[in-house]
């Protein structure tokens, strides 16, 4: 509603302001650490998927070659089981006409179940020494072999060289694995082998000290005195022969279930074990083996207790808080599993949009601009009548003079109708005064008590006297034939709505200069691409034009949504008018200030246009116009302004990711080739609206630092809609730096 009073006695307007305001910055607050914390945890997914594959803190050292001089002969001379009964090494020798099958590396989703189907075949038991990364990743193996009779040691976490190690690693190594165990089949287990072990003879000076700490820690150490060196993959008969020992003696035998491809492996146990049992050889377990030595030991002693305490099978059922971080981490890992490689699938469909985005980009923008530029090329008779400009204001005092400086040096006539939106900083006042010094007799101020920018539109569409009205800021100044050109294609009776060329004016800082580098790139440059295809989003709110009976037909500018300037460029291709993007005009508006400003207005937009989306979804099944729009332009903004967007973040965790722990040259110049597409595109942009090149020099930066911020101002603003958020329109901080727009340049 129009008044004519002053902003005396107004002071309940700014108090309600102010309290919505701080209600939405303490909604705001969880909002902004919930997206965070989901960015949080899907790097922490990823470098959990990295630990597990070894790319995140793995090891490839091998040692070889070192001394044993400290470690004791009766141990380097010793049977393959070395345990610490009593504090004292001891090493036990498998019996004569005795295997015990052992298997390194697994579990493996092709070769352990064969290897397990196998034995079953056979009634033979197997020990297998397995990765806890691996039996993480694949638990129900796991639980299928100890459901079998199988037994189960601990080869690491990550399969790292413990000589190389660290106790709190060693430590590490040891205990995640029996959490692995103990969530994937609800045991732990005593048995260790170390990995790239092999026979006693070869503990050295700097792995002896590891197996005397697992020792007091009541693990059992597993060598081997028979390899089949499986991994090389000789053939089955070598494999056969070389696991062969040699007369009647008793061994325990290494195979491996996984680490690579092994069909010979699969292949040449069979053959072994029948071989094996045709000698008259029995199969049993690292424990079997212990506790016939056990039985031996009792029968040399005349049947009486043995010293030292009673060897126990090398299970023990997981309990407690024990059995509940197993399953944690069981879980955990099944996440990452699912999630990482989704993420790949879905950020490789997204590179291949965005790079495909920007290619279309750049041939609709060159055939926009040679088609607009063209010599024959015309909207249609000149339009010369006077148009209406809406100046919706509220606390503009610090931009209003320039803004109406500006529009007196227009070169098209136009009446000037200032709603101020029940400002209470002497909005009205200035507006006034400036006019009155400037002698412009063709400005109305129009005040309103405080009801938000769409109203204030509104109520200027509806004391406009003109059939054509234009949209602005009260932060925005126009170049003298800013409005000439703007209202041009309305000589075509098919276009409803224009979208001009907003700049950024006070490009000299580093947040200006970020910013300006996205309005010419992304806005100017998508708008064609959008132009060319009729399906135009946006209508900036620093620069449009309309036809004043479209829009009161489509009901005005709505308040349902944040996005007013999006939800009525919707509407308008919803009634079947075009939308057009017209280059030449131009229109140089304060950009935020502070990184503070800067989130208020991107929130403010983007959760705007997610529900202008909302809103006008029906357009996706209409016909005509509509339906053009809605199967055409509602998806390229969802992918390219919502969907694409979402996963950006991503990309760089991945980057940065890739270049910590897998390859930095190769993610560095991927990174690089992905900019240097971008800086193409920018500069064919700036080519187009005859900017300067130096603002390129930051690109760069802003893809390290403002790009992350955007992401996650997305981020937020979904966050909000998929809660059920609503905002006010906010009121950003102005300077009044944009003074006229050849300064701008």
């Amino acid at each position: 509603m129009t008044t004519p009073t002053s902003s005396r006695g107004r002071r309940r307007a700014p108090t309600r302001i102010e309290r919505a305001a701080g209600r939405a910055a303490a909604l705001q607050r969880p909002r902004v650490i919930l997206a965070l914390l989901l960015l949080l945890a899907l790097t922490c997914v990823m470098l959990l998927d990295g630990y597990l594959r070894a790319e995140v803190g793995g090891d490839q050292r091998v040692r070889s070659g070192a001394d044993s001089s400290e470690v004791p002969d009766a141990i380097l001379d010793g049977g393959p089981i070395l345990t610490f009964r009593g504090g004292q090494a001891t090493t036990v020798s498998v019996p004569a006409k005795t295997i015990a099958l052992t298997f390194d590396d697994g579990p493996n989703p092709t070769w352990t179940p064969q290897v397990l189907d196998i034995l079953r075949k056979y009634d033979v038991p197997g020990t297998f020494f397995l990765v806890g990364s691996m039996v993480s990743r694949y638990p129900g193996i796991v639980r299928t072999m100890v459901e079998q009779g199988n037994e189960v040691g601990i080869h690491t976490f990550t399969h790292v060289d413990l000589s190389y190690q660290s106790a709190s690693r060693v430590d590490r190594e040891m205990e995640q694995t029996q959490l692995a165990l103990a969530g994937a089949a609800g045991i732990t287990t005593t048995l260790f082998r170390a990995p790239y072990s092999s026979e006693t003879d070869a503990i050295d000076d700097y792995s002896w000290p590891v197996y005397q700490r697992l020792g007091k820690d009541g693990y059992t150490s597993v060598f081997v005195d028979t390899d089949s060196d499986d991994w090389k993959r000789p053939g089955v008969s070598d494999i056969v022969k070389w696991a062969t020992p040699k007369g009647t003696q008793g061994a325990s035998v290494l195979f491996h279930d996984a680490g690579g491809e092994r069909s010979q492996t699969i292949a040449a146990l069979p053959r072994y074990i029948e071989k094996m049992k045709a000698k008259g050889y029995t199969f049993t377990t690292i424990s079997g083996v212990m506790e016939r030595q056990r039985a031996a030991d009792r029968q040399a002693a005349g049947g009486g207790t043995p010293t030292g305490p009673r060897l126990q099978a090398a299970h023990h059922q997981a309990t407690g808080l024990t059995l509940y971080e197993g399953k944690a981490l069981i879980a955990a890992v099944a996440v990452a599993e699912w999630t990482v490689p989704t993420l790949s699938v879905g950020l490789a469909i997204v590179g291949v949009a965005v790079l495909g985005r920007f290619g279309m980009m750049l041939v609709l923008a060159r055939r926009h601009h040679r088609q607009r530029n063209g010599h024959r090329f015309g909207w249609g008779p000149a339009v010369t009548g006077p148009v209406s400009v809406i100046v919706p204001a509220y606390n503009e005092k610090e931009c209003i003079a320039n803004t109406l400086r500006s529009l007196a040096r227009s070169t098209h006539p136009i009446e000037i109708i200032v709603v101020d939106d029940g400002s209470t900083d002497g909005t009205a006042r200035i507006a006034r005064d400036a006019a009155a010094s400037l002698g412009m007799t063709n400005v109305r101020v129009v005040r309103q008590e405080n009801a938000g920018k769409p109203a204030a539109l509104n109520n200027g569409v509806r004391n406009a006297s003109y059939d054509i009205v234009v949209m602005m800021d009260g932060d925005t100044v126009f170049e003298p034939d800013t409005v000439r050109h703007l209202v041009q294609p309305f000589a075509d009776p098919s276009v409803g709505a224009v979208a001009g060329n907003a700049k950024v004016g006070n490009r000299t800082t580093v947040i200006g200069a970020w910013q300006h580098i996205e309005y010419v790139m992304g806005f100017n440059l998508d708008r064609r691409m959008y132009d060319l295809l009729r399906c135009m989003p946006t209508i900036p709110g620093a620069i449009g034009a309309f036809r004043r009976d479209a829009v009161l037909a489509v009901g005005g500018m709505s308040e349902d949504t944040l996005a007013e300037d999006t939800d009525i460029t919707i509407a308008m291709h919803r009634a079947g008018w075009r939308v057009v993007y017209q280059e030449h005009a131009r229109a140089w508006t304060e950009a935020p200030g502070s990184l503070g400003q800067l989130w208020s207005q991107r929130y403010r937009w983007s959760y705007g246009t997610m529900q202008a989306l909302w809103k006008h979804r029906e357009s996706l099944t209409d016909r005509g116009p509509s339906g053009r729009f809605g199967r055409v332009g509602m998806p390229l903004v969802v992918v390219f302004q919502v969907v694409t967007p979402l996963f950006a973040p991503l990309i760089d965790v991945f980057t940065a990711y890739s270049m910590i722990f897998v390859d930095f040259r190769a993610a560095l110049l991927a990174w690089l080739a992905v900019l240097g597409v971008q800086l193409l595109c920018a500069a064919y942009a700036f080519r187009l609206d005859r900017e300067k090149y130096r603002y390129l020099l930051m690109m760069p930066v802003q893809q390290l630092a403002y790009r992350q911020m955007m992401y996650l101002v997305l981020i937020h603003s979904c966050v909000t809609a998929l809660t059920g958020g609503r905002l006010r329109w906010q009121k950003l901080r102005r300077t009044g730096e944009v003074g006229t727009p050849a300064g701008a340049g």
